[in-house]
């Protein structure tokens, strides 16, 4: 993790205790960091933030196939060289195989990532609170998936 990182933690830590632990939005403790001079806005390189924009938005582009299934358009594969991440984005239209199996893959890990650790969120949770009944968290999502396709309309 990155010192910046680990500064805006604390900084955050701070605003929430300053709050009585009260949940708020990061946009309020990091309005609330720059009226205290402990955080200063970032001088922005246009070139990166139109970057992050455009990712944001081939993200969010989604189209219809001829049954009417609502599909990402643009998909995202993330290589390191020489110590540096980047990331291709393919048109799922026109990416070969391999480009998408692996864009595939990796959207798959991250999901396996993010479910190990609401688990494991979830299990320290319920240690930290024994007098409690425990929070189950269920990680087969074979039909929630079969719920939404129905909804949507969208066959298997």
């Amino acid at each position: 993790m990155s010192k910046y990182h680990e500064d805006l933690q604390h900084i955050w830590h701070q605003y929430q205790r300053e709050m009585n632990d009260i949940p708020a939005s990061a946009r309020d403790a990091v309005a609330w960091g720059v009226a205290k001079g402990l955080l200063a806005p970032p001088e922005v390189d246009p070139l990166d933030k139109l970057a992050e924009d455009m990712a944001t938005a081939l993200r969010e582009e989604y189209r219809k196939d001829k049954l009417g299934r609502r599909y990402r358009v643009n998909h995202a594969v993330r290589v390191t060289k020489h110590g540096v991440q980047y990331t291709f984005w393919g048109v799922m239209d026109n990416s070969d195989r391999p480009f998408m199996e692996k864009a595939f893959g990796q959207r798959r890990k991250q999901i396996v990532g993010d479910c190990l650790q609401l688990k494991t969120d979830a299990d320290v949770y319920n240690s930290k609170h024994p007098d409690q009944d425990p929070i189950q968290v269920v990680l087969d999502f074979t039909a929630d998936v079969e719920e939404e396709q129905g909804l949507n309309g969208q066959a298997a």
